[in-house]
């Protein structure tokens, strides 16, 4: 099991991902990623969803249109862990790469 990330360790952390939002709970954190049409969010999702299956580590997430809503936690830790802030700079990584999007 991965190792559960303190509320002061994650708000420490969240510098480095200014684009998520720490539950208030300090058990999820969570981002929207606005793209400029469908097909570049559903590029993003496929792209994430080799890369989670990988990592064996898979986003609670939803589409509609161009924006991708993401949760990470771990569940078996039952919050936050090391694996959840990795994924979420590779999510961003890959956003990046995937093209222009809306602000």
């Amino acid at each position: 099991m991965a190792n559960l990330l303190a509320k002061s360790a994650l708000v420490t952390h969240m510098a480095d991902l200014p684009d998520w939002t720490l539950a208030d709970d300090a058990r999820s954190i969570s981002r929207t990623f606005t793209f400029d049409t469908f097909n570049q969010a559903w590029g993003f999702m496929s792209r994430v969803a080799l890369l989670a299956e990988k990592m064996n580590h898979h986003p609670d997430w939803s589409n509609v249109y161009s924006r991708v809503a993401v949760t990470l936690n771990t569940h078996d830790a039952g919050g936050v862990t090391p694996l959840d802030l990795r994924l979420a700079k590779a999510m961003d990584a890959i956003a990046r790469q995937q093209g222009p999007a809306a602000p």
